[in-house]
């Protein structure tokens, strides 16, 4: 009987076999037709949406070389013009070494603020932490990056150091609130399921509390990124001899309103792709995730 069975066992799971061959095939190609396109693809479904900066840009030119006198056109230069102003800063080097200077000072500003993971992992998992430092960081927290600026100087001096401390308190803040959240908000059967399974308070921690929190903080690091951008060219515009924002202000003193406009496209080019760099890297980090998609 023993071996009868056995064989009748056999047989089931040789048939069923192709079965679950062709249910893995079948589950990979709809994991396949789901997987997103290649941003290349991406990219180029992209350009056909540019229909209104495309419309945009002839009226600005339409304006400028018809429109307005030739005094006024210097003021507001038409597209092409600044197209050639962008063709020289790029020749001259000029246009790319201001740009590595505002890069390098947004990293190394960023790797500072990076402190803001830790501490609003401690202040959002420990209340006591919490109690301690939340009447002083929502003291300082209102306070604008740029009212930093004069302080700095004296503190620091013009220059690099200046600048980042700036930068900092753009990015740190916001990584910090929404680290703060993520930590919060992480759902509480995840980690009772994990202490119950004996996992140590730094192990629920640490696989649990701050994988679950991961969106959010990217989502702070994206947020923090953009101010603290945009609070370095305010900072340079003040305080530096090179960046972005000192192209800028220089271009000013000598009425080149195209370089300044060159300068500004710029600004606005880096940081998104800074915020694109970011979103795909977590996209492929947390494809779980519905705030990557």
């Amino acid at each position: 009987m023993s071996d009868a069975l056995a064989g009748k066992v056999a047989a089931t799971v040789q048939q069923q076999q192709p079965l679950r061959e062709d249910a893995a095939a079948t589950h990979a190609a709809m994991l396949a037709m789901k997987r997103r396109p290649g941003i290349v693809v991406r990219v180029l479904g992209k350009v056909k949406n540019l229909g209104l900066v495309a419309l945009l840009l002839l009226a600005w030119q339409y304006v400028s070389t018809e429109v307005l006198d030739d005094m006024t056109r210097v003021l507001l230069p038409p597209p092409a013009n600044i197209l050639g102003a962008a063709w020289e800063l790029l020749l001259s080097g000029d246009l790319l070494r201001h740009t590595l200077d505002s890069l390098k000072r947004e990293a190394v500003a960023f790797s500072w603020a990076l402190v803001a993971v830790p501490l609003g992992v401690a202040m959002g998992w420990w209340k006591a932490v919490n109690d301690q430092l939340d009447p002083l960081l929502e003291t300082l927290r209102p306070i604008p990056p740029l009212a930093w600026i004069p302080l700095s100087i004296l503190w620091f001096g013009v220059g690099d150091t200046q600048n980042q401390f700036i930068i900092f308190l753009g990015i740190f803040f916001p990584i910090l609130l929404n680290t703060i959240t993520g930590v919060r908000c992480v759902e509480p059967n995840l980690v009772r399921a994990a202490r119950c399974l004996g996992a140590s308070e730094w192990s629920v921690l640490w696989r649990v509390v701050l994988r679950a929190a991961l969106p959010q903080i990217v989502t702070g690091i994206r947020i923090g990124l953009g101010v603290g951008w945009m609070a370095l060219v305010a900072a340079e515009l003040v305080g530096a001899s090179s960046g972005l924002g000192f192209l800028i202000n220089d271009a000013r003193t000598i009425l080149r309103t195209d370089y300044i406009i060159v300068g500004m496209i710029a600004i606005g080019l880096i940081g998104l792709a800074i915020d694109a760099t970011i979103r795909e890297i977590m996209r492929r980090v947390l494809p779980w995730s519905r705030a990557m998609q």
